[in-house]
């Protein structure tokens, strides 16, 4: 087992701008204690909005606060926005019609519908593929000796599964692969939301061609579904096709591709966790649940009050945003003995990585698997692995991990 390095514990909250992506960046080494002192002094947060005529939100960090949010969707909606990005701008264009910003009986009938392709029976064979794909790179990898795990390896994995998931044919995949990198373009500090946008809106026309085409030869795969379920006798809307199938493409890649960074990451920073998991002294299945507690790639997820509410003797107001920070709930000591500790032994692991309740993340069984051929395929063919040069961050308030990773990956003799 591995700890962090000491951190400082005088931390001025006042000073904490969780709004700035600079924040996660610059102040990265001293994250886990300030989350701590939020979690000890100011549990539910009122955090301004600076130089912005916006109001402020609350921000809430022990686990069980996050928690009692999460599950209760009666005085709490995301259909005003689910990440802070949204909710300071008062909403999201895909309220009510995209599985993740859409409430009540709506957000039922479509997860109903989309649960018949995330069944891990229904998966098996995506599964199968994702295996023989990482283990296929790893040893490519390998063999090259040096690589961006990075862009080399992790994103060609969730990208070409969830391909495979929404019956992308082979042509288009590179094309989708650009347009997703380009919509994901606020990772990178000196690329702007104006490019993002444009891809966003490709990413949506391409996958309403994609549906015009499946209803005419429908095949085994999410966008034949989707054009082909109806609610209450009715078919889905045209936005409510697309906006899932771009739902499934963004929530699809970010969290086990940033986790398959990270844990290369991990591995090489904390070398006494990497020969526990070479020598089988921990099991690749919880090794997955800690990388995903551990790196916590969605830092936070939000929600808006419907109703006045009482969190730790803070009243919220109706209207009210607010911030449900899994960095910190993965961290809290109330919940996991020695949080600070990369442990990949570690069980029970409560993590809420894939958020909790009504709006748990419907493709958490594939981001397991994925993270687990990743991990299986690193420890059958890796015998050393380091860093050939320092990872490049993500620029980003929601998003957590790199976006390049040079590394030297020397195989197995």
């Amino acid at each position: 087992m591995t700890t962090v390095a000491d951190t400082p514990t005088d931390v001025d909250l006042a000073g904490v701008d969780l709004t700035d992506p600079r924040t996660f960046l610059d102040r990265q080494d001293e994250l886990v204690d300030i989350w701590r002192r939020f979690r000890t002094h100011s549990p539910v947060h009122w955090h301004p909005v600076r130089d912005r005529a916006v109001p402020g939100f609350w921000v809430l960090s022990r686990y069980r606060d996050v928690m009692e949010v999460y599950r209760d969707n009666k005085r709490f909606t995301s259909e005003r926005g689910n990440v802070l990005a949204t909710l300071l701008e008062g909403g999201d264009s895909a309220a009510g019609r995209m599985l993740a910003v859409t409430d009540g009986p709506r957000h039922r009938e479509l997860r109903n519908v989309l649960l018949k392709a995330f069944a891990p029976r229904a998966l098996q064979p995506v599964v199968d593929g994702v295996r023989r794909r990482a283990d296929r790179l790893v040893r490519e990898a390998v063999a090259r000796g040096t690589c961006d795990f990075a862009q080399d390896v992790a994103e060609h994995i969730p990208m070409a599964t969830i391909a495979d998931l929404l019956g992308v044919p082979a042509a288009d995949r590179d094309y989708l692969l650009s347009l997703t990198k380009q919509a994901l373009s606020s990772e990178e500090e000196e690329q702007g939301e104006e490019e993002a946008l444009v891809a966003r809106n490709e990413l949506l026309l391409y996958f309403s061609d994609l549906a015009d085409e499946r209803r005419q030869a429908p095949r085994d795969d999410v966008v034949s579904v989707l054009a082909a379920a109806t609610i209450d006798g009715e078919p889905l809307t045209e936005q409510e096709i697309v906006f899932n199938c771009y739902s499934v493409i963004i929530g699809g890649d970010e969290t086990s591709r940033l986790s398959m960074i990270c844990a290369m990451h991990e591995l090489i920073t904390h070398p006494g966790e990497w020969r526990r998991l070479k020598a089988g002294e921990v099991s690749v299945d919880s090794a997955v649940e800690e990388v995903l507690r551990w790196v916590t790639p969605a830092m936070h997820f939000g929600r808006r009050a419907l109703t006045d509410v009482e969190i730790a003797d803070r009243t919220i107001r109706a209207g009210d945003v607010v911030t449900l920070w899994n960095s910190s709930a993965n961290y809290d000591e109330e919940i996991f003995d020695r949080p600070e500790i990369f442990d990949l032994g570690r069980t029970p692991n409560k993590h809420v990585s894939f958020g909790y309740g009504p709006h748990f993340c419907l493709g958490a069984y594939l981001g397991r698997a994925e993270i687990h051929a990743m991990l299986t395929a690193l420890r059958t063919h890796v015998a050393e692995a380091g860093l050939a040069a320092p990872g490049r961050p993500i620029h980003s308030n929601f998003l957590h991990g790199y976006s390049s990773l040079p590394v030297t990956l020397r195989p197995e003799r």
